[in-house]
């Protein structure tokens, strides 16, 4: 059977074959990790990755919200300002 590439659990960066750890939970979950960095962090220190910054799922997220704020930014230009009465 072939080894296949496949992304790390905490950050998403690619694991070449006979590289990385697999981290087996108790209830059969699977975790690959690229380091020992992403695994302290996840593990160890429960951080999420959507809040760490040096993740790809932390720009992704970062990506997803400057569209949106720029999406807004357009519909406050269009709404007409409350004159005062």
């Amino acid at each position: 059977m072939p080894e296949t590439t496949r992304p790390c659990s905490f950050c998403g960066h690619v694991i070449e074959p006979g590289t990385g750890k697999i981290f087996v939970k108790t209830d059969g979950k699977k975790f690959f990790f690229c380091s020992n960095k992403c695994e302290k962090n996840m593990i160890k220190l429960k951080r999420k990755d959507r809040e760490t910054r040096w993740t790809m799922k932390y720009a992704q997220e970062k990506a997803i919200i400057t569209h949106h704020k720029k999406a807004s930014g357009k519909k406050k230009m269009i709404r007409r300002k409350k004159t005062k009465e």
